[in-house]
């Protein structure tokens, strides 16, 4: 099995405190926090990332930063904000979004992706500079929705600084799932791990805990080099007793 770490997205309890979402990450033996920039840690926002830095170090939480940047709607300057951010927080990667959010990737034309691979590759270069690692959201309605449209867009790139991040579409049947990270893992750095339907309904973990044990054992090796955490996102209810059982699940699905 590939060798994941236990991770937590902060996104998954929008509306508590960061003393608090380290608390709960405490509780549950999570090793790793991916701060939300829409909720947590804004972008520039660097005392408030200084803050939630402190906090998390001192939980013994590595940490990432989970920005809403999404080239090439958004620029290198709005990227810079972001990169503040994560440096401030003591990050060492930074989430960003492939392409406009909320488009389809059949919707690009060849220039429109082009300029986004471009902008993109920007902003790897200037995240090595801060010895920061950026990885690629991996989601519907982005230019990361199909195996086909990652695949192309991470070999455009083309830069060693630049990851994809994996998760399963809501629904995603375990043989497709096996198809897409037998294509994609040599590029994944995390993944992002949830029980949902295709309606989007919200299930313990355990009901999937199969699903994710066959999916992280088929990882193919990575060119990423750092430690790779599975990061829990969103939990039935946004409850944080559902997460505790959840971590705790994660924990078995981890465990050789």
């Amino acid at each position: 099995m590939s060798n994941f770490e236990a991770g937590l997205c902060t996104v998954t309890f929008r509306s508590l405190p960061p003393d608090r979402i380290v608390e709960l990450a405490r509780e549950a033996r999570i090793a790793a926090a991916e701060w939300a920039g829409d909720a947590h840690v804004p972008p520039g926002k660097t005392s408030i990332a200084r803050i939630v830095g402190r906090l998390s170090k001192r939980a013994g939480l590595t940490t990432s930063y989970g920005s809403y940047v999404a080239p090439p709607t958004d620029d290198l300057s709005e990227f810079v904000r972001a990169v503040e951010s994560a440096t401030a927080l003591g990050a060492s990667n930074i989430r960003i979004w492939p392409g406009t959010r909320r488009r389809d990737s059949k919707d690009y034309n060849a220039a429109e992706r082009r300029a986004a691979a471009d902008a993109i590759r920007d902003m790897g270069a200037e995240a090595a500079r801060h010895e920061v690692t950026v990885s690629l959201e991996y989601h519907p309605q982005s230019l990361t929705d199909t195996t086909d449209s990652a695949c192309r867009l991470i070999e455009a790139i083309a830069h060693d600084n630049v990851y994809l991040y994996w998760q399963p579409r809501p629904g995603l049947a375990v043989e497709e799932a096996l198809a897409e990270v037998a294509r994609v893992g040599q590029h994944v750095s995390h993944v992002h791990v949830f029980a949902w339907d295709r309606e989007r309904n919200r299930f313990p973990l355990a009901s999937a805990a199969d699903y994710w044990r066959t999916i992280l054992s088929a990882l193919p090796r990575s060119r990423w080099i750092g430690r790779r955490f599975a990061m829990l996102e969103f939990v039935a209810n946004d409850d944080p007793a559902a997460f505790l059982e959840d971590a705790a699940t994660l924990e078995q699905i981890l465990t050789p």
